[in-house]
């Protein structure tokens, strides 16, 4: 398919942010063009999506495919740490909204959203390296190699990076800075885990912390079919003997741990081990007068809450919004109807990931005398509604946060 040179609205990246972005755009009209640097589908990491998703899923006429796929249903998270176990239910919570969403390989659900902003008349194309980017003339223009490494140029009225941890536009205009806390690093990989059905509740997530190193954790992602994302996060550089492969760091440290070692001793290898370092990431500014960052383009915090597609797709919604409203010849503030926004959901969730690792949420988490109603609040957090500003936590999130976990350390 032959590259349009104008569009309406040029997207980098068709991952979650940019295909549904451009379905919400193409069905209310515009014409919207998407180059995606890889080929789907593609493997990528942050499988576990939130229920506050669900929402955003719905806007972009996408939910009935997504529900249709046979995804892992998900409903909640369990917490161990030494043995201790605290379990969220998602329908049990303090805000209103989905209580259920998906476990998902991100290969298929990239490809399944990709494919349905398609169909709804989006044009994707893959395999175009974007090379550079003129915001000097009236509209912004993306330079790029194609699939057959033929240069090209693509002119719309306004552009939306989301190329996540590539960040691309961030990157051609100067606009990283550096992450705002210590620097962390996952070795992950999917496994055909064999876990007994009565063992484990595959609805939920199982999120471990290492039995003596608290700021260490190991997630448990699991799909259908038998198959399981697993991995573990720690402080750059306190992973890794010198001499360890991705494999061996795993393994050693699930081997460490009592619950999750035990339901995955029988677990086999289904794709190899990788690692990823450095993750963290921010940048200057969301915003510009002709382009806005979406999801990890803007920045990356932590995968701890997975935390990462909801921002995407909220950033999605609301950048798709003020497009809309820009593009019918109204005055739209971006720092007030999108940058602002997203701040508040980001913001909360950072102060929740702040707080996991310096201990105060671990010991809200596992304490077993908690006022229900507060309990719901944290579980609404933990469902990704991050946004409510009707919950506390919401409104007040490190001053509460602290003043609980003070509260269940005396009790």
């Amino acid at each position: 398919m032959t590259i349009a040179k104008t569009c309406d609205v040029a997207i980098i990246g068709a991952g979650p942010a940019g295909s549904v972005a451009a379905a919400i755009l193409v069905a209310r009209g515009y014409d919207v063009v998407v180059l995606e640097r890889q080929r789907f589908p593609r493997f990528s990491i942050g499988e576990s999506l939130l229920p506050q998703c669900m929402d955003v899923l719905d806007e972009a006429g996408m939910i009935d495919a997504v529900e249709e796929a046979h995804f892992q249903l998900k409903n909640g998270a369990t917490f161990d740490r030494g043995g201790a176990r605290a379990e969220f239910d998602f329908s049990d919570k303090f805000s209103l909204g989905w209580s259920t969403t998906y476990e998902v390989q991100r290969d298929r659900f990239d490809k399944l959203l990709a494919d349905q902003a398609s169909e709804m008349g989006v044009a994707i194309h893959y395999c175009c390296e974007i090379t550079g980017c003129d915001l000097t003339s009236e509209q912004p223009v993306l330079s790029y190699f194609d699939a057959d490494r033929n240069r090209g140029q693509l002119s719309s009225k306004f552009c939306l990076d989301a190329s996540g941890f590539g960040q691309t536009l961030a990157n051609l205009l100067g606009m990283v800075r550096p992450a705002e806390w210590p620097s962390r690093e996952s070795v992950f990989t999917h496994i055909v885990d064999h876990i007994k059905p009565d063992a484990f509740d595959r609805n939920k997530i199982l999120i471990t912390v290492h039995p003596e190193r608290h700021d260490i954790w190991y997630w448990l992602i699991p799909f259908t079919g038998g198959i399981s994302s697993v991995g573990v996060v720690g402080a750059e550089n306190a992973l890794r003997n010198s001499d360890e492969n991705d494999e061996a760091v795993l393994w050693r440290f699930v081997s460490e741990t009592g619950l999750l070692a035990s339901l995955l001793s029988k677990s086999e290898s289904h794709r190899p081990c990788a690692g990823i370092a450095a993750y963290a990431s921010n940048v200057e500014r969301l915003f510009g007068d002709k382009f806005a960052l979406l999801g990890n383009a803007g920045g990356f915090l932590d995968p701890i809450f997975s935390s990462g597609v909801t921002i995407a797709l909220r950033s999605a919604s609301l950048a798709a919004d003020c497009l809309d409203h820009q593009f019918r010849g109204e005055r739209v503030d971006w720092e007030k109807s999108f940058a602002q926004p997203m701040a508040r959901g980001v913001d909360t969730f950072r102060q929740f990931v702040a707080a996991w690792y310096d201990g105060r949420l671990q010991d809200i988490i596992f304490t077993d005398r908690q006022h229900h109603r507060i309990r719901q609040m944290i579980c609404s957090i933990l469902a990704g509604y991050a946004w409510d500003e009707n919950n506390p936590f919401v409104a007040h999130t490190e001053r509460r946060l602290t003043a609980l976990a003070n509260i269940c350390r005396i009790q």
